[in-house]
């Protein structure tokens, strides 16, 4: 992961966001990425199956969204699902329930808090 990620602190680039900065992306303040270093320094490196055993669904789901993998977001719904009394009928169940729809365009700057 580069330095500025794992260290904390801004980031700036024109290009699309990068997986990890996603992944563990938690808000948007206008064109800037706020990103969770603590979880980033702990699990960047993680698969989304890995993430989702973790109970890190949300960032399991940003994983399979950011790679448009259905077999990936079938495996997180999977195993979500064995963990709730009231299982989700379908991945867009599951995306809906954490707020995830796709991989924002427009970010120039991320911010590791």
């Amino acid at each position: 992961m580069p330095r500025s990620l794992a260290q904390g602190g801004a980031l700036w680039h024109d290009s699309p966001m990068r997986r990890e900065e996603f992944v563990f992306c938690i808000g948007f303040e206008g064109s800037t990425a706020i990103v969770d270093g603590r979880l980033l320094r702990r699990h960047g490196t993680s698969t989304t199956r890995q993430l989702a055993e973790a109970g890190l669904f949300k960032q399991a789901i940003c994983s399979a969204v950011f790679s448009d993998n259905a077999s990936e977001l079938e495996e997180v719904l999977t195993l979500y699902n064995k963990g709730i009394p009231t299982p989700l009928r379908s991945v867009e169940d599951l995306k809906r329930t954490f707020g995830v729809s796709g991989v924002p365009e427009g970010v120039k700057k991320v911010t590791v808090v």
